[in-house]
């Protein structure tokens, strides 16, 4: 970049060049904070639901959502009599259900691949 001199007649376009700047990072994190509040309400998904509850938000019949409770089809926990379910533990069994399953992210791929291994590669075994 030239070094060039400043002149107060050069101050109103420096001025305006710098409040548009300003104005596009201001505008940037504004988008930010969007997403980040998106992603925050995704994350408090992992709150627990009775049967009703459940029913209610899969739109499943409760009769056969306790047929497939009793089966362990669905992820559940029953501390006492009855059965605990988790909102993002029932999201992630629909979308492992579906007919035409959503692509997995590079990551979730890789965790998955990494999860489904009993043995973990020793670095020394390893050949560069």
């Amino acid at each position: 970049m030239e070094k060039q001199e400043l002149t107060f007649n050069d101050l109103p376009q420096v001025v305006a060049q710098l409040r548009d700047e300003v104005m596009g990072l201001r505008a940037l994190l504004l988008k930010q904070q969007e997403e980040n509040k998106k992603h925050q309400v995704r994350d408090n998904r992992h709150k627990p639901m009775t049967v009703e509850e459940a029913a209610e938000y899969t739109r499943i019949p409760i009769g056969t959502l306790y047929m497939k409770l009793g089966d362990g089809t669905i992820p559940a926990t029953k501390p006492g009599k009855r059965y605990v379910l988790y909102q993002d533990e029932l999201d992630k069994w629909l979308e492992a259900n579906r007919k035409n399953a959503v692509p997995l992210t590079a990551d979730e791929e890789n965790a998955a691949i990494l999860s489904s291994h009993k043995r973990k590669p020793n670095k020394a075994d390893w050949h560069d």
